[in-house]
């Protein structure tokens, strides 16, 4: 990571670049606070970023940011290792470009506050210790009424920004809020802080030329609303101001505060596409094959052992493949589906037809014992390689609020200024454990008159949800019950899974197959299962120690003590007899982080659609419940 003036001043993995702090994140440092900057600025030479393939995952990204999207790329990094990295070599120029935000500073010693362009702060690059970069105030004379002796001081990033729900951001309007839009001629302004507290109330930003003051506390809240300026349309990631301009009301946000960005990030299981083996590397290693010019090239890649898995094909019959693709891509055909969940529950539905891969390794596994009426499969996945693209952010909502891909679409910022001919990526592998529940059951489950009334509910709660957000037909896509049955079953066993046999809450995923019949006209068979699965950048996702989790005794264990301990939540009687809430704050029932949440890298709704007594019968409701009684070892 390097500052737009080309210096270094901190790391960060290249999965943190997805989910924590991707494009238009603010990073918070020792010192000072950072922006990562838009794609434009981003060094995509192939000589420090690697193209990462998976077609189906591109035909997503397309379909949602145009047919201009070439492809999918890691974020830059050096071939020097950080550890033995010369500070003054062109490889520590190497990452991602970051910028200062926000660019106004306070003196903790004598309360100044001012921008980084009024000159009064000095920038501080230590090559050494890149996390040590920070601004001084030359020459600090401390507070006004109490001088002291002169000193440079660390200055800090001004605590308050403010946002939009368009996804724009500024520095906090110091000038104009507390002059009330009419600054003086020459403003010189201090924060001062009154109390320990740190809050809102006990900050007083002060003009020292015309003497103007006035609390931070008129900033927030309803008061907020009619002091606070309309958005100016800033985007500091890419260095300007949105053409069509904002009408939005700008919120104050704390720096740091959770809602400040949220990355709009689509995942995908890369599963065989290829019609043989041959066909199916030639696409894995397409990154390169497609810059293979001739037959002969082959021959001289064969001879330095560039092949790799290719090496046992002739290369006439390599070349032929690569021809065919490439015939393939010029007419359109063969292109995969952008809908990225009907293929994988395809191949998982019918594991024993699934070709075994580098990437991918199927074993079906009977069903555990006094779980047959309601579990159709199980499969253990014992290699999958999971591949994420990140297509734009939002703020103040996350884009799983925004369930239509419309609203999404306008409260989406863009990662560039033009569009964009490529995408940040990041691939991880590791295994998991598949479940399918059988339809039937299903069915008869959700026929039950007090289930019936219960998804009613539900919906309500749905509904109200997203009228507190100002989406465009609240009532739109409801996932249903069949979707709150399987979410929260996938988190009773995650937590189990966690809890029992020792994995890193974080480090455990879901991903929930559900659809109702008929609900897509071009896929009319119903979806109920999912898929627990470990996908880190470390060992952990890797060793086997899932997998060995599916095996139908030690799940059978693991599925009894998860259903039991639904039952009971440490917050009972307040947690079970929390139902679909109508308040538009919250989209669950019965479930808290006592009992169900998981951590939000894990779940793929954001601890939303979740309830207990679906599952088995909770102090509050016993007429629910799915699993009527667990079932006996």
């Amino acid at each position: 990571m390097s500052s737009h003036s080309r210096h270094r001043v901190g790391e960060l993995r290249p999965t943190q670049m997805i989910f924590t702090f991707g494009v238009g994140a603010i990073v918070e440092l020792p010192y000072i606070s950072v922006m990562i900057m838009g794609l434009d600025d981003w060094d995509d030479s192939p000589q420090h970023t690697r193209e990462i393939v998976e077609e189906r995952l591109l035909a997503a990204v397309r379909q949602r940011l145009g047919p201009q999207v070439e492809k999918l790329l890691t974020p830059p990094i050096s071939e020097e290792s950080s550890y033995r990295l010369d500070p003054f070599s062109e490889a520590a120029r190497v990452g991602v470009p970051v910028a200062t935000f926000p660019r106004w500073m306070h003196c903790p010693r004598c309360h100044l506050l001012a921008p980084v362009s009024s000159g009064l702060f000095q920038l501080k690059v230590n090559p050494y210790h890149p996390e040590r970069t920070r601004y001084v105030h030359v020459d600090c004379t401390g507070p006004r009424e109490k001088p002291l002796k002169k000193k440079n001081t660390t200055v800090i990033p001004a605590r308050f920004v403010v946002a939009c729900a368009d996804g724009h951001i500024d520095d906090f309007p110091w000038v104009d809020f507390v002059h009330r839009g009419r600054p003086c001629d020459a403003p010189i302004l201090e924060l001062i802080e009154y109390g320990p507290s740190g809050e809102a109330r006990d900050l007083e930003v002060r003009c020292i030329t015309c003497g103007a003051s006035r609390r931070m506390s008129e900033a927030f809240g309803a008061a907020g609303q009619d002091n606070m300026p309309r958005c100016r349309g800033r985007r500091p990631h890419l260095r300007d101001f949105e053409e069509r301009g904002c009408q939005q009301q700008v919120k104050t946000l704390l720096l740091g505060a959770s809602n400040l960005w949220f990355p709009d990030v689509l995942t995908t299981l890369a599963i065989p596409a290829g019609v043989s083996h041959l066909h199916q590397l030639v696409i894995d290693h397409w990154d390169i094959l497609q810059h293979v010019p001739n037959s002969e090239t082959l021959n001289f890649m064969r001879t330095i052992g560039q092949l790799g898995d290719l090496a046992s094909f002739e290369d006439a019959d390599i070349w032929e493949a690569i021809q065919q693709k490439r015939e393939r891509d010029a007419q359109g055909e063969d292109l995969p589906t952008p809908d990225l969940k009907t293929p994988e529950w395809e191949l998982f539905t019918h594991p024993s037809s699934a070709p075994e891969t580098s990437d991918l390794k199927l074993r079906e596994v009977p069903v555990p014992a006094g779980f047959e009426d309601v579990l159709e499969r199980v499969v253990l996945v014992e290699r999958l390689r999971e591949v994420r693209a990140m297509i734009g952010f939002t703020r103040l909502d996350p884009p799983g609020d925004v369930l239509d891909e419309l609203e999404v679409q306008q409260r989406r910022m863009k990662l560039t200024r033009s569009s964009p001919t490529w995408v940040p990526g990041s691939e991880v592998r590791g295994e998991g454990i598949f479940l399918q529940f059988r339809e039937e059951a299903i069915q008869r489950w959700l026929s039950r008159q007090a289930v019936e009334q219960w998804d009613d509910a539900f919906f309500e709660s749905h509904v109200a949800w997203r009228t507190a957000r100002y989406i465009k037909e609240p009532d739109g896509n409801y996932p249903g019950l069949r979707y709150v049955l399987i979410h929260s079953f996938s988190h009773i066993l995650m937590r189990q899974l966690a809890l029992e046999a020792g994995y890193v809450a974080a480090s455990v995923r879901e991903r929930i197959y559900s659809r109702n019949p008929d609900e897509n006209p071009d896929f009319p068979e119903p979806m109920a299962g999912l898929l627990i699965y470990t996908a880190a950048p470390d060992s952990e996702g890797t060793l086997g120690g899932l997998v060995s989790q599916g095996e139908p005794d030690i799940l059978g264990q693991h599925l009894r003590k998860a259903l039991t301990d639904a039952g009971l939540c440490a917050s009972d009687p307040l947690c079970a007899e929390h139902g679909p809430s109508t308040d538009g704050i919250t989209l669950h029932a019965a479930a808290c982080h006592a009992c169900m949440f998981a951590p939000e890298t894990s779940c793929e709704q954001g601890n939303r659609y979740l309830d207990r007594s679906v599952l088995v019968a909770t102090i509050a409701h016993q007429n629910l419940a799915f699993f009527l009684s667990p079932p006996a070892s």
